[in-house]
Parts: structure tokens; sequence; C-alpha cells
């Protein structure tokens, strides 16, 4: 028989008799149970789990497709970054202008404007000056943007369609595994926990709730840290397929490198956020070296007050004690509210890495998104991160456990063991992804 972990009714034994009704898989001490022993190991590394990020910032969707695609919508305005020039003959990649409009031209030092009379192809196109010499532009580095089109008498209308460009993005789920196996022997040794008010008793292995929290932070850091693999690898070769994971995704986005810590950073950072979406909410989820970064920044632009240092909306009397940690700010109209992230700061995972490959924070648009799904063929309404799962009327592979054995209230097998699987098929969406910023060492 299937042990269901989510959506059980525990019901207590009158008995200290192991069920699968009254089986519990972590100890919770905060809850209205008691335990009947205060023999309990002692947690030197705090609690060990690092889940959390994606619980606060992302929601989970079914889905019942091996593939998913969205497309999100591209710029109203069409534009170019770093076109190069030679005479009246522009190089930019993919730049879909049309014969007939009118383009401006910066190149940092002049600014030109140009009528396109000719469109080579999806990279050339080329433009005359409206000035008597010529372009004074330079010949690289050239920014450029459609502002409107001119056309004279009697002629014949615009000779192609102004069609929009989507960005169409792909992900696909992968299955995840774990197990926890206990001999009937050592099954002997179940602790069991009370229910003070039935008095009826609930059963757990110490050894399972382990399993399940680190199958729980291995879904929460496959979402995070996968990749997808290419084509051509001894993994590709070996059957695996990879899945895009929250920092992959955010190296096609905005990427800082260094610690934030002058206002000159975050002056460049609202910037890029003014081009790219300007979600004015956004949530920054940073390691212990940006966080205090950041306090000692903020803490700078008010530390002069008539009577010594003053924060916050009242400044600090001499007996206060003083709060040198910072969980919000405004700057430039947008708001940002900072927390560490666990992840980070764990040395068994990105904590413990320096220089290349260290992540100092993350900053993640606060709302909603809206987005054309591929396969459905319908718009929808998601967060900016969310984590889609298969499901069916009959499979439910958001987070499946099951027993396998002849001990422990498993009988449907001749070993004496009890065997706890795991397993989960999901991959992680992260939409608006120009939105985000990556802070890396």
């Amino acid at each position: 028989m299937a042990l269901r972990s989510t959506g059980i009714k525990l019901t207590p034994s009158p008995t200290q008799e192991v069920l699968a009704s009254n089986y519990l898989d972590v100890v919770n001490y905060e809850n209205q149970f008691l335990p009947d022993t205060v023999n309990e190991e002692f947690s030197r590394y705090g609690s060990q789990s690092i889940k959390g990020f994606l619980e606060q910032t992302a929601s989970e969707v079914p889905c019942t497709s091996q593939l998913i695609k969205w497309s999100e919508e591209g710029r109203l305005r069409r534009a170019g970054v770093g076109a190069a020039r030679t005479a009246n003959v522009f190089t930019l990649e993919d730049h879909n202008f049309r014969v007939g409009e009118t383009v401006i031209f910066n190149d940092g030092s002049a600014e030109n404007v140009g009528y396109v009379t000719v469109v080579t192809d999806a990279d050339t196109f080329t433009a005359v000056s409206n000035l008597s010499g010529g372009f004074t532009i330079g010949t690289t580095g050239i920014n450029c943007f459609v502002y409107g089109s001119e056309f004279g008498k009697g002629t014949n209308g615009m000779s192609e369609s102004l069609e929009a460009q989507p960005d169409i993005y792909e992900n696909s789920p992968i299955i995840i595994k774990d197990k926890d196996s206990v001999n009937g022997t050592d099954a002997t040794q179940i602790g069991w926990i009370q229910d003070v008010e039935s008095g009826g008793y609930y059963w757990y292995l110490k050894s399972r709730s382990q399993t399940r929290m680190r199958f729980d932070n291995v879904l929460e850091t496959s979402m995070i840290e996968g990749k997808l693999v290419e084509a051509g690898s001894d993994a590709a070769s070996a059957g695996k397929k990879g899945t895009e994971g929250f920092f992959e995704s955010l190296d096609e986005a905005n990427v800082f490198d260094g610690i934030v810590d002058a206002m000159e950073d975050f002056d460049s950072i609202l910037k890029r956020l003014d081009a790219q979406g300007a979600i004015s909410e956004n949530m920054i989820f940073n390691n212990r070296d940006q966080s205090l970064a950041i306090d000692d920044l903020l803490a700078a632009q008010n530390s002069y007050g008539e009577n010594g240092t003053s924060y916050g909306v009242f400044g600090n009397s001499e007996q206060m004690a003083l709060n040198l940690g910072f969980r919000g700010f405004i700057r430039g109209d947008y708001e940002f509210y900072k927390t560490s992230w666990k992840y980070l700061n764990d040395i068994t995972s990105r904590g413990g890495f320096t220089g290349t490959g260290k992540v100092n924070g993350v900053i993640t648009p606060a709302g909603t998104i809206n987005v054309y799904d591929e396969v459905m063929g319908e718009n929808a309404t998601l967060p900016f991160l969310h984590v889609k799962y298969l499901s069916s009327p009959t499979e439910d592979r958001r987070y499946r456990t099951w027993m396998v054995g002849g001990a422990v209230g498993a009988s449907n097998s001749d070993l004496d063991a009890n065997d706890l699987h795991f397993l989960s098929e999901r991959a992680l969406c992260t939409l608006g992804r120009n939105n985000f910023v990556k802070m890396v060492a």
C-alpha cells in the first residue's frame, strides 16, 4: 500500500501500535504533541534545512507535459545596442528595422538621425543621414532605436508587417528520488509521541525524518542549481537531460560582479532595472557578506544626527540598544526588502565557495507576470518564479512516498525491512528573468 506524505489525516492509536495511520515522518515540538522522552540528540549544526527560498518566492503548479514552453512579450520599441557602421551600412544582429523608418543613432559622443533605405538581411541594413555631410557618429558602439517613419507623396505604404516578436523559453522536469531503509530488527527502536488531548500515540523513526529533510533540501537545490545537459556531452550519452535551474536562468539576465557596497552600485542596478522592466518592489536574498555591506552602506547615510546615530522613523535614545540591521529601504522609487539566505551561508552549500562560483545574492521582483503557455495554448498569470510538477487524475508526482517491505507496517514484500521511497518530477520556471539581478563574486 502507498503512504502519501500530503493530505494524510493522522489518527493516534490508543496503544503503542505501529500503523500507517499514526506514523509521523517529522518530529515537531512546536505542536500540541509532547514527547515521552527527554533524551534528545543535540543538533549542533542547527536544523540543517536549507529549503525556504522557493517557499517564499514561488508557487507550485501542476502540468501534464514533459516539455514546458512559454512565451513572454518582446519590446514594443525596436532598438539595438552595439551596432557597427561602414559608411551608410549598419551591422546589428536581429535588428528587425524596416525600409522607410526613421532611426536615432547615438555613440555617446554624437547623435544622428537616419532613414532606412535598404534592409539586406536580419543583421544588415542601410540608412541615409539627415546631415549634409553624412553621419558624424563613430563606427562602433552605436545604440539606436526606431522613433517613426516617413514616406513621400503618392508612394506605396510599408512593405513589411510589424509583427510582435515574443521571447520563447522552455524547460523540462527531472525525476528526483531518494530512499530510506530500516530493517526489521532496528525498527524496534521506534520513538513514540503521545497526544495530550486523546492520550493516543504516534510513532516515528529519527533516521527517516532526517531522510525526509535531506530530500526536501534536494528538491530545493535541484531547482536552484539545475543545469541543462549539452548535446554531445557524456551526460547526454548517458541519457541525462538536466533542467534549467534558477541560477543558470539568471545568467541570461542581469549579473553584478562583486559586493554591492556603494550607493553608486545600487544606482547602476536601478538604471538596469529601469531599462528592463521597472518592477518597483523587490526582495534581496543575500549571504552574510552582502547583508553586512548593505547595513554598513545604509548606516553611513544617516550617522551624523544632532545627538549621534539615528535610524528609522524615530531616533535611538541613549538607553536604547542600537539596531544596525536594515530590513528594507527605498532608492529611486524602488523598494528593496533584505533577508539572509541560509543556502548562501551554509558551509556545505554555496557558503563554502570562494571566488568563481560564489553567489553573494539575488534581487527578485515581487508580483506576477502574464505569459502565453505554448503547450496549453492559453494565457496565464503566474508568479515570476514557480515550480511545475507532473500531475494527472491518476498520478500526482509532486511529492510521492510509498513503503515497500514486510516490516514497520508494510506487508507487500517478504523483505525483512521497511523501505520508504521518495519521488518528485518537477521543473522551475523563471518568468521575466530580465527583472532579476544575480550578484556574484
